[in-house]
């Protein structure tokens, strides 16, 4: 059985494809993501999930799709969100579906009754890996905009919050991320030249811009779109960089920006262990599994200024399926659900 699942984020929207033998277990896994702005684009969705799958398409058995795309402003509530893309997904395609919600897999027809029961669920699919790994521990997702710290207990997740404003409050989400953060939220002030200095609250520089002059990630790494709309270079990102501090590459030196940079991968790292540090203390916990696409920039280094035990998903996944692990937890729990019940698409 081949099933393909699909994490619908509100920039990205990542696929995994497992195969699956008559035991259920995994075979080959194939992953793919691609830059969806879906506050922009989202009438594009559907072609975009049809572009990911490829010549894959005619072999899908079924289809998992888990979302957090319905927070995005081209919507007014989730409930609307939700229904849309529920909507896109359906017209989409002609095999099983399910949707990823807070307790299990749902069909087409029970989202429909009780659409935010699957908004910004993608943590439950990414839990599932994280428990067979660790059936006691913090899974901590950094993704290119959210970071998720979920606790896990006894083999299942044990989240205090259970929508993302109760989870804002109980320290299990976090708003940032490997790529797509306003500088200007991660810190009100940088050092340079042994003085303080105020950031812009504008819409300068983004954390891709640190972690890319910093060389955390890969030009490749940089899909989302740049704040000025210019280049990805190191350069480029340089010189957003110092618009932060109303400067430019004549102000400030390569070596001042480096240094500030530093700083702000430092202070986005204080900032996710003390996240860590207030679940771990709630739930008596000290391992972390760490991953998602800034799991060795941001989560392992936040696990590690919290004083946890730490291992990544690499252990268990690759490198390239850690990124897209809400997809790959997708589809598992889609295979899951098919052999445990008469599936309908219904």
């Amino acid at each position: 059985m081949k099933i393909a699942g699909f994490d619908i984020g509100g920039a990205n929207t990542d696929l995994a494809i497992i195969d699956f033998d008559t035991d259920g277990d995994m075979g080959n896994i194939h992953v793919d993501y691609c830059y969806l702005p879906m506050w922009e684009k989202k009438d594009e969705l559907s072609h975009s999930l049809l572009k990911l799958l490829g010549d894959e398409l005619n072999d899908i058995d079924a289809v998992g799709v888990c979302m957090t795309a319905e927070l995005v402003d081209a919507y007014q509530t989730k409930r609307e969100g939700v229904l849309d893309i529920l909507k896109k997904v359906k017209n989409t395609f002609s095999v099983p579906l399910g949707f990823v919600g807070l307790e299990g897999i749902l069909k087409p027809s029970q989202v429909f009754k009780d659409p935010l029961k699957v908004a910004a669920a993608n943590w439950i699919a990414t839990s599932q890996i994280a428990a067979i790994m660790d059936s006691d521990c913090i899974m901590v997702d950094v993704g290119s905009t959210t970071t998720d710290i979920i606790p896990i207990k006894n083999g299942s997740e044990c989240a205090k919050g259970r929508s993302d404003l109760e989870r804002l409050g109980t320290g299990e989400l976090v708003y940032t991320g490997t790529l797509r953060s306003n500088v200007a939220t991660i810190t009100d002030k940088v050092p340079l030249d042994e003085g303080w200095f105020r950031v812009s609250s504008e819409l300068f520089a983004i954390s891709a811009d640190v972690h890319n002059v910093l060389g955390n990630i890969n030009p490749k790494d940089y899909i989302c779109d740049t704040p000025d709309r210019a280049g990805k270079t190191s350069e480029d990102s340089m010189r957003r960089i110092a618009r932060i501090l109303c400067g430019d590459l004549d102000i400030l030196s390569k070596s001042d920006i480096i240094s500030i940079c530093a700083y702000l991968h430092h202070k986005q790292t204080s900032n996710i262990a003390e996240a860590i540090q207030e679940v771990g203390d709630i739930e008596f916990m000290e391992r972390v599994v760490a991953t998602g696409l800034g799991m060795d920039v941001l989560a392992s280094p936040a696990a590690q200024m919290a004083r946890m035990n730490v291992v990544t998903m690499d252990e268990f996944l690759t490198p390239e399926e850690c990124v897209v692990a809400p997809a790959v937890g997708t589809a598992l729990m889609m295979e899951e659900f098919l052999q445990d019940q008469d599936f309908t698409s219904s």
